[in-house]
């Protein structure tokens, strides 16, 4: 793993947040995917219900987040991949990786871990295990590229 902060894990389904966890959870999302990356485009999308949200928690805070879930008949997925913007020097990204593969392990067992990787991050993703399995393409405005690791893959 990485030199990070200590930080706790917490795991779980949109259900069991209190209605203001959930709030700053996807306050934290739209500050980050729509109003920083400036991406106007559906941030609820309907997906949160089924997943599980993964949160590295610094003194409580929210400082890193991943969704995990798997679509009908495909490969999990990470997704909403993000490091709150206060704790961003602190090297929480790849921790935050690790964790989330782990997660889909657990949850997901013997399955690839599929992923849509913002196209200057492909290089991070490749050291985690993950190949492209697709072209570059723009999905609101900034490239991206489909990535999978394959189940199993230490």
């Amino acid at each position: 793993m990485t030199d990070t902060v200590p930080y706790t894990i917490d795991v779980r389904r949109m259900a069991a947040f209190s209605a203001v966890e959930l709030y700053a959870l996807l306050r934290l999302r739209v500050d980050v995917f729509v109003v920083e990356q400036a991406c106007a485009y559906p941030e609820l999308d309907g997906k949160d219900e089924d997943a599980l949200h993964l949160r590295l928690l610094i003194d409580g805070e929210t400082a890193a987040y991943a969704r995990l879930w798997q679509p009908e008949n495909r490969a999990p997925r990470i997704g909403r991949v993000l490091v709150s913007p206060g704790h961003r020097r602190k090297r929480l990204g790849e921790a935050l990786m690790h964790e989330a593969i782990s997660a889909c392990e657990a949850h997901f067992p013997g399955q690839p871990i599929a992923l849509s990787a913002q196209g200057h991050l492909e290089r991070f993703y490749r050291s985690l295990g993950f190949a492209p399995t697709s072209g570059e393409y723009v999905e609101d405005g900034i490239p991206h590229i489909d990535m999978q690791r394959p189940a199993g893959h230490s």
